[in-house]
């Protein structure tokens, strides 16, 4: 399914999304290969409970049969007989930084992944597609390198204390300003964890008697944030408008199961780019809906913040929107700061608050000094506080890399999701064999990239997720296409129908389709 949307002048350029539908035999295929497993899985089962093969898992010991179980047998069954066989291609020891290449130590198995041995080996120079490191801030030399240590030697590595007592330092509040001049809002809030900025905010904003309107695929931070929080959850199907304003409506003529009383609140989380789907939040007609219904937005810009926008400024600055039309602006800066922890903006009143009520405000740590000054050197680099255009070339450089290798994979045959300007580019994969025979493949080549399948993503729906980065260069890129090109046919992975046509004179922003035959 393509999206190319206009919508009335809501927005003022194309939004181009693709989601290509799953071939039917490969579907079929995909479903007998987990059944196939599956079988195997009892069978090894049978096997470890009659001692014909090593039981290795966690089980209880003999005097505790007779106690409530600590592992349950079923709910264990595919990390022991499917995630274990694959368990090589995730959890890479990594021994350097995670910039555009990387050093890896090789391990090896001799019980089928269930332990590993490092062989002492390091290989060097692999390049990075996992990491998002999207604006190559993550590095080990430079002006945010020596900026970072300079604060590390004056105010050590720790604050040993939370905001609220003997932690809050003169760098916070500088960070904090700085947030909200970058963001365009009233004030901010930095916080040392980007999962728990979502977790333990939720809670605070909304309660008993709210109502939730979460996307499906919205991460699991936001989905454990709106579960502690009491509120009552409704999903709606992914970046589907339909499905939201129904719920809007239904909401509003309803009201609270039995009572019918109005909900206190209702409050859409969204995210600005879907890291599993590399997809971009509708935002302008979520905007539009939020205002028509009297809604709150509670907008998470983990991923695109820094990495969308003609100035880095995330999903807002990308469709040209007024920040203050989004109640609750969260992002993190793990991503495309190359440092740790999260962020809150908004309106003065909404920051003063969760400095008072957010248990991640309340009871955590503060942010390490050199962690934030890694912040706040990078964040002016990109708003050109700096001195120099450095920022601007990265946040273009990653645009320009971001569209290139999402071209070129489409031109081979592969099936991609998602929106065309999204860093984030999911290459589908969908056979459960296939996803540690592709990390594996492309290891061997030294590429280094990351799979991803259930419970992570449907069941058929297993992929290979590739995150680009302005450190990237086009021999750099040209090298993995190639690889990955050579493993698509290894694997027979091109299910696309849709080939594009490699033209070298179309225009750069232009899609091309031509049907092929099955």
């Amino acid at each position: 399914i393509n999206h190319i949307v206009h919508n009335g002048g809501l927005y003022k350029r194309p939004f181009n999304e693709a989601f290509e539908e799953t071939p039917m035999l490969v579907a079929v295929l995909t479903y007998v290969g987990y059944g196939v497993l599956t079988l195997f899985g009892y069978l090894r089962d049978f096997m470890r409970q009659w001692k014909i093969e090593k039981c290795q898992n966690a089980t209880e010991r003999e005097e505790q049969k007779d106690f409530v179980p600590l592992y349950q047998d079923f709910e264990n069954f595919y990390n022991r007989n499917l995630y274990m066989r694959i368990r090589d291609s995730w959890n890479r020891p990594i021994c350097s930084v995670p910039g555009a290449k990387v050093d890896m130590m090789e391990r090896v198995s001799h019980d089928y992944n269930w332990t590993f041995t490092y062989t002492g080996r390091v290989i060097k120079g692999i390049i990075n597609m996992g990491s998002y490191n999207y604006l190559g801030f993550a590095q080990k030399e430079g002006t945010c390198q020596e900026a970072a240590a300079k604060v590390l030697s004056q105010y050590g590595a720790g604050v040993c204390s939370t905001r609220q007592e003997m932690g809050n330092l003169d760098k916070h509040e500088e960070l904090e300003k700085l947030v909200a001049r970058f963001l365009g809002v009233e004030s901010a809030m930095a916080y040392g964890m980007g999962f728990a900025t979502n977790s333990m905010n939720i809670p605070a904003l909304v309660g008993k008697g709210c109502l939730i309107l979460s996307d499906e695929l919205n991460h699991a931070s936001l989905v454990l944030g709106a579960r502690l929080s009491g509120a009552t959850i409704r999903i709606f199907k992914h970046n589907n408008m339909q499905s939201l304003e129904k719920l809007l409506k239904d909401a509003i003529v309803h009201g609270q199961p039995r009572t019918r009383r109005p909900w206190k609140k209702i409050l859409i989380l969204v995210e600005g780019i879907y890291s599993m789907e590399g997809s971009i939040v509708r935002l302008p007609e979520v905007i539009a809906l939020k205002k028509k219904y009297k809604s709150y937005l509670y907008l998470d810009e983990a991923h695109s913040i820094g990495a969308l926008g003609p100035n880095g400024r995330g999903v807002v600055d990308y469709f040209g929107l007024n920040p203050e039309d989004v109640d609750v602006m969260m992002g993190t800066f793990t991503k495309s700061f190359g440092a740790a922890g999260g962020y809150i903006g908004g309106k003065k009143e909404l920051i003063d608050y969760l400095r008072t009520y957010s248990h991640s405000a309340v009871y955590a740590t503060s942010m390490s000094p050199p962690v934030v000054e890694q912040i706040i050197t990078s964040m002016k680099c990109i708003m050109g506080e700096d001195g120099t255009t450095v920022g601007k070339a990265r946040v273009q450089q990653l645009a320009e890399n971001t569209r290139y290798f999402r071209r070129r994979l489409k031109e081979m045959g592969f099936i991609i999701y998602g929106n065309e300007d999204s860093p984030v580019v999911p290459l589908m994969l969908y056979m459960p064999a296939k996803i540690g025979a592709f990390g594996r493949e492309m290891l061997k080549r030294n590429i280094g990239v990351v799979v991803v399948g259930f419970p992570a993503t449907p069941i058929i729906e297993s992929r290979a997720r590739f995150c680009l980065s302005a450190a990237h260069t086009k021999e750099m890129l040209d090298t993995a296409l190639k690889e990955v090109d050579e493993v698509g046919d290894l694997l027979q992975l091109k299910y696309s129908r849709h080939r594009l046509v490699p033209l070298l004179d179309r225009p750069f922003d232009e899609t091309t389709y031509e049907e092929t035959e099955d």
